[in-house]
């Protein structure tokens, strides 16, 4: 790497085929380049633009392959976010010394002053990259990257370059400013992403990343602008409270025009039920999936994000939990399978309940379990003291620092009933398909509806069915599919008369 022509000679010789060792041995190089004295910065920059722009294809196909992973396959989903967070840390880290460089006045600083704000703003790219691959592991997010984000954006304010418009990356979408960078970290920041799954995280990155020069940045609260952020703090950015003393260092900021352009994209997508052209989220998504982030996105960049429905209190309890439909079924009614063996033992985990309020409650999950966990897992769930399995949906995963993982849960129901399905019509007749699900609803609600779990992707809008519970039968009309998860429908049905 001493020499240019050298670099490009490394650089082409990187495994074209192998992307886990073209990225490993380009945060290598860049990691000796970083330890290695003597450097002019203007040649440091250089070879680190060349590793950049060399691991561009092979970043983006592992975060596609990772995105792709079955959770089950621990090894490799390790393997694949432990290569792309080292990349993006040793970019970040090496970017950001040529900004230290500079500082200190080192040979060749002068060579790179025009570059200093497209040098800056690809070190804050480089730390929003890691923010959202610590989301993607639902945390915790270092302090030291909340450190670095404002130590960067206040150089740019100090050196007058935060809202000069650069070519960021040689690209179609490279243009941008070191303040829109700087907005696309707090915005990601503040939008709540813990609840969603990993592919939905990756959708709400890229949207706000489409909509990051609309954001709206101020050194005074102001209107519209709901969250701050202090650059002298190692602090996430938090909500703007009532009694904030407002000091020099802080910077307040919202969604700004995005919030309109939001909804109306929202709106467009509901009428066309199909993503346009112009938003690039990085890959084809169904609309539905793309819709209930872009949905859940609007609902906390407004001026009132939803709050805690109930106040939580704190408890300590042993919780009995089975995850997935098919074990969800076959603890509600285990009798109903004649296959019984030991794996509804091995599948049963022990979780400790920290806190609970009306809607669900917080536990802690034991670190020899949970290859399985991930937002938006169904669940069956009994305490101690009761003798009814309930019902439950993950919404929440953290990180502890100890890698400790707490989760918040949604309850359903306190207590399921089984039942078995069939199509309306043929519960009669003796060749009718049964299907087992289970009934959330003790009773139906002021709508004469009830809220069913049925397998996964069972629901048909338009599909009468007849339901059979405790050995009494009930004419179901569809109302509408409340949510679909990897293996079960929660869905609502009116009960239209007893059979």
């Amino acid at each position: 790497m001493a020499g240019i022509r050298q670099a490009k000679k490394l650089v082409s010789e990187l495994p074209a085929y192998d992307s886990i060792k073209a990225l490993d041995e380009v945060t290598f190089w860049l990691d000796s380049i970083g330890r290695t004295e003597g450097f002019r910065v203007d040649h440091r920059f250089e070879l680190i633009d060349l590793l950049d722009q060399a691991a561009k294809g092979h970043q983006r196909k592992l975060a596609q392959d990772y995105l792709a992973t079955d959770r089950q396959e621990k090894f490799r989903e390790n393997r694949l976010w432990n290569t792309l967070f080292d990349f993006w840390r040793h970019l970040g880290d090496a970017y950001g010394q040529c900004v230290k460089q500079f500082q200190s006045g080192a040979s060749g600083a002068g060579a790179i002053r025009k570059k200093l704000p497209t040098i800056v703003a690809r070190a804050l790219r480089a730390l929003t990259v890691q923010l959202k691959w610590s989301l993607l592991r639902y945390g915790p997010v270092d302090v030291r990257l909340w450190g670095e984000v404002g130590q960067l954006y206040l150089f740019a304010e100090t050196k007058r370059i935060a809202t000069e418009t650069i070519e960021i990356y040689p690209d179609a979408i490279g243009q941008g400013t070191v303040q829109q960078e700087f907005l696309k970290a707090m915005m990601l920041g503040v939008s709540s992403t813990g609840g969603l799954t990993p592919l939905r995280q990756e959708i709400a990155e890229r949207t706000v990343a489409h909509f990051g020069a609309m954001f709206t940045l101020q050194a005074r609260p102001t209107p519209g602008c709901n969250d701050y952020f202090d650059l002298s703090m190692h602090r996430p950015p938090a909500r703007v409270m009532k009694g904030l003393e407002p000091n020099e260092m802080m910077r307040f900021f919202g969604a700004g025009k995005a919030r309109r352009v939001l909804k109306h994209l929202i709106e467009e997508i509901k009428a066309t039920d199909a993503v346009p052209s112009h938003v690039n989220l990085g890959g084809m998504y169904d609309s539905g999936l793309v819709l209930s982030v872009l949905q859940q996105l609007a609902t906390y960049w407004s001026d009132k994000p939803p709050a805690r429905g109930s106040g939580r209190r704190k408890i300590a309890a042993r919780l009995t939990v089975v995850h997935g439909f098919r074990e969800v079924l076959r603890a509600v009614e285990p009798a109903a399978d004649e296959t019984l063996d030991l794996e509804q033992a091995t599948g049963t985990e022990s979780w400790i309940v920290e806190n609970v309020s009306e809607g669900g409650f917080g536990a802690v999950i034991p670190q020899v379990k949970g290859d399985w966990i991930k937002v938006g897992t169904i669940l069956a769930v009994q305490s101690e003291a009761s003798q009814f399995w309930a019902a439950a949906i993950i919404r929440r995963i953290t990180r502890d620092e100890y890698q400790l993982r707490h989760v918040g849960i949604q309850l359903l129901a306190q207590a399921v009933i089984p039942l078995q399905l069939a199509p309306a019509g043929s519960a009669s007749s003796g060749n009718a398909m049964r299907e087992p699900g289970v009934l959330l609803s003790p009773t139906p609600d002021r709508h004469g509806e009830i809220a069913l779990l049925l397998r996964g992707g069972s629901y048909t809008p338009g599909q009468g069915l007849e339901m059979n519970v405790r050995g009494k039968r009930y004419h179901l009309a569809p109302r509408k599919l409340v949510e679909g998860g990897d293996d079960f429908d929660w869905a609502k049905f009116k009960v239209m008369r007893r059979a």
